[in-house]
């Protein structure tokens, strides 16, 4: 029987980097982000907004969109989380006899979607530096990322309501650290 296990953190928090530690040592690693992205191009109820660049929809346009217009995320929301939703219970089906599948869901207590695994993984960091990632990684400017900060439950909330705390504040190789003593607990 496979262990659920769901990776989750705020923006700009490390849950890529932690991902990406978890694939090279031979764990099976899903992204919501990612199925969701995918779902995107099927999308056609946002006409009459700005998101379209050659016919399909813009993630940048969109992105920037979505975190000033809170009724087009909700729209948007909508529209994609059943889907994932989905998606979501096709993985744990289609490795039912693996011993662990991790998903990233960046929302994943805004969705509900904890309630689909056995464990929960959140990735923590402090807000300074989470804000200069944010401003560095996506080129936005200080309001902009915490606007986008702000969208989310606060990381207080669910430090409580995870299983496992990975604090990334350092290094990757801090974060490998990290992963290694929460693989003696799994």
């Amino acid at each position: 029987m496979v262990l659920k296990i769901g990776i989750t953190g705020n923006i700009a928090s490390g849950k890529s980097q932690l991902e990406n530690i978890l694939k090279e040592h031979g764990y099976l690693v899903y992204d919501t982000d990612k199925i969701a992205h995918d779902f995107l191009d099927e999308i056609t109820d946002f006409y009459g907004y700005d998101v379209f660049t050659g016919g399909k929809i813009d993630r940048k346009k969109l992105g920037a969109l979505v975190f000033k217009n809170k009724e087009l995320k909700n729209k948007l929301e909508a529209l994609i989380h059943p889907k994932v939703r989905a998606r979501i219970l096709e993985i744990f089906e289609e490795h039912k006899n693996e011993k662990y599948v991790f998903i990233s869901v960046p929302l994943m207590y805004e969705t509900g979607f904890d309630k689909l695994f056995d464990k929960i993984i959140l990735v923590t960091v402090d807000k300074d530096i989470q804000i200069r990632r944010l401003m560095k990684r996506n080129n936005l400017s200080e309001e902009e990322a915490l606007q986008r900060i702000a969208s989310q439950l606060p990381q207080e909330q669910k430090i409580n309501l995870a299983d496992y705390i990975i604090e990334n504040n350092s290094t990757k190789e801090d974060l490998l650290k990290r992963f290694f003593e929460l693989t003696k607990v799994l």
